[in-house]
């Protein structure tokens, strides 16, 4: 069995800790908390289990780095903090554990990720002998494992489209929706997530991903970009109000262009309400899905649509990014020091787990 820390138990810690719990290979070593208030609570509680696994979370970060986990799967956002983020996982990777974590975006293509990223954890994987692998789902698997997967089922490939289509009011996160995004703000609100070149720092590697994959020389990433207003104030189950005339969807693309024509898109289509900019492209329930378009001979279209947490798709989709970073640490292990890409780590059937539910036994 592996030791493994999950750190944070926030959106993505909650489902880490049951894919850790869930996993024949790994056992929950420790769980780290920032919030006073969960120190000394079970995993099993925070994870929203129905029992206990005998874990209790600690804020002692040193203690539980001085026991030389083998693993850490690191769940702590780096939306807004990014410099926080990257210090705690090179403070991961140096004490020798493999880390595993969707919080830091340019490291996802770790080859085209800036200095200020790469060298630090560099620095620390030669230092401590440990490796990070950093994915997610958009980014992550919706636009690299599954279209290069599906890519390789056609006789010919004329594009690749890779979608997400969310009504974000499903989201447990108001500062990312409300400030980053920009739902609910007015329209000369200027959204930093929305900035020129931030999309491509986010979702760029995802294309240099796949034209590596598929041997192809991109010319430029370029970006679109459109908003709409809601036409009338909407009441969300979860983030509250938001007003007539505020920000209530926002679509773009990043474009992987090759020959002069966007060949390797990246859309996102997102709303705060389904009420909202009902032209664009929708979801086949109207809440969230992520689909690939493979455009060519013949043309394959795949949706999948993830739910968790009583049905609620964001988590659905917390818990499948959680699914491909878990499962890639007992090959990361077994692996050479170092950084990873999505296209190094194999994705794997889930041996061992059919059938499964309920506790791992022990």
């Amino acid at each position: 069995m592996i030791p493994t820390v999950v750190w944070g138990t926030g959106n993505v810690g909650r489902a880490a800790i049951r894919a850790v719990e869930a996993h024949p290979a790994l056992s929950l070593g420790a769980v780290l908390v920032h919030d006073p208030a969960k120190v000394g609570r079970d995993a099993g509680e925070l994870a929203g289990l129905e029992h206990e696994l005998g874990v209790t979370a600690t804020d002692d970060i040193e203690a539980v780095l001085a026991a030389r986990p083998r693993a850490i799967v690191y769940a702590a956002s780096g939306d807004t903090r990014p410099d926080d983020a990257l210090a705690d996982i090179t403070r991961a990777v140096r004490s020798g554990a493999v880390v595993v974590s969707p919080a830091l975006y340019p490291l996802y293509d770790h080859r085209s990720a800036p200095p200020e990223f790469r060298d630090p954890v560099v620095a620390a994987v030669k230092e401590g002998g440990g490796s990070l692998f950093a994915s997610g789902v958009d980014p992550g698997w919706g636009n690299d494992v599954l279209p290069l997967l599906m890519s390789g089922l056609g006789s010919t490939v004329d594009a690749i489209r890779c979608q997400e289509i969310f009504d974000y009011s499903t989201y447990d996160q108001p500062d990312s929706v409300r400030f980053l995004v920009g739902m609910g703000q007015p329209m000369d609100y200027d959204p930093p997530m929305l900035w020129d070149t931030v999309p491509t720092m986010v979702w760029g590697g995802q294309i240099r991903l796949m034209a590596r994959a598929l041997g192809v020389e991109l010319d430029e990433i370029r970006e679109t970009l459109e908003r709409r207003p809601l036409e009338a104030t909407v009441s969300t189950r979860t983030m509250g109000d938001f007003e007539a005339g505020t920000q209530g969807a926002v679509r773009f693309e990043v474009q992987g262009i090759v020959d002069g024509e966007p060949l390797l898109v990246i859309e996102h289509v997102t709303r705060i309400h389904p009420s909202c900019a009902p032209d664009w492209p929708v979801p086949p329930d109207g809440t969230g899905a992520h689909r690939v378009i493979i455009e060519g001979r013949p043309r394959i279209e795949v949706t999948v649509e993830a739910s968790d947490e009583g049905e609620n798709r964001s988590a659905g989709g917390n818990a499948t990014a959680v699914g491909r970073l878990v499962n890639a640490i007992d090959w990361l292990v077994d692996a050479e020091p170092g950084l990873y890409d999505a296209l190094d780590i194999p994705l794997r059937p889930a041996a061992g787990k059919l059938g499964r539910s309920g506790r791992k036994p022990r």
